[in-house]
């Protein structure tokens, strides 16, 4: 599709350019991991700091005046990416095992009674209109979402994959609590495995806002292509810092 032009162009430029310099991968990794896990945190009201972020994923500290609950968030994110890395590494398949393992990584220590573990309660998305499907049929939901996913996979523009599959995932709500981490993550799970670097959706300025209003356009109207938009805007962010780190 000819919207994702710009992307791939950069997508290009990055490829022709790899394997990148061990020491630039390395300092890329270590940056969008802090950015992705506090960007990711932020949005679903995590009060750390980008820069109490990196403390406490680099260096085991806490952060005094703060909850446990938000440093086990940035631990157990930490945890989910290198998991995801291992997966991207690993080419192995996106499946329900995959998702439910991430959404564990997510929870542990949180709320292990619901981690890993599809919601058996109704749930409403506060300042949304969508109403998730009844809990009885997200297991069912979540196989036809899967089952779209092997079908698309090869077929789709990876960043369309990947914006897709996490509206639609976000759209069932599966789990109780950390459906928006596992969102993003599963995401970057999918652009990670087409060679993208992850997409990091920003919790400040408007893009947070924008990133609320475009999924809930998508919800209540059917009109996905704002939220595609969105996350290609994302790509091509990260395409661009990628770049100029080696450039």
């Amino acid at each position: 599709m000819s919207k994702f032009n710009r992307v791939d162009d950069l997508k290009e430029q990055l490829d022709q350019h790899r394997p990148l310099p061990a020491a630039a991968v390395k300092n890329l990794r270590d940056v969008y991991r802090v950015e992705w896990t506090y960007n990711s945190n932020a949005i679903e009201g995590n009060t750390l700091s980008l820069i109490e972020t990196k403390v406490v994923m680099e260096d085991g500290l806490t952060i005094g005046g703060k909850r446990l609950q938000e440093h086990f968030e940035v631990i157990n994110h930490a945890e989910a990416i290198s998991y995801i890395e291992d997966q991207v590494n690993q080419t192995e398949p996106l499946d329900e095992r995959t998702l439910k393992t991430i959404h564990h990584l997510v929870l542990k220590n949180i709320d292990d009674e619901n981690a890993g573990r599809y919601r058996s309660i109704n749930v409403r998305i506060s300042g949304s209109q969508h109403e998730p499907p009844h809990f009885l049929q997200v297991e069912n939901a979540m196989r036809e979402l899967f089952a779209w996913y092997n079908q698309e996979k090869d077929h789709l523009h990876p960043v369309e994959l990947a914006a897709l599959f996490h509206f639609k995932f976000v759209y069932i709500h599966p789990f109780a609590d950390g459906n928006g981490r596992t969102a993003r993550l599963l995401m970057n799970l999918i652009l990670m495995g087409h060679g993208f670097p992850p997409a990091i959706v920003k919790a400040e300025n408007a893009q947070r806002l924008t990133y609320y209003e475009v999924l809930e356009t998508a919800s209540v109207q059917g009109n996905t292509l704002p939220f595609i938009e969105l996350i290609a805007q994302c790509v091509e962010e990260s395409l661009l810092t990628h770049l100029k780190a080696i450039l």
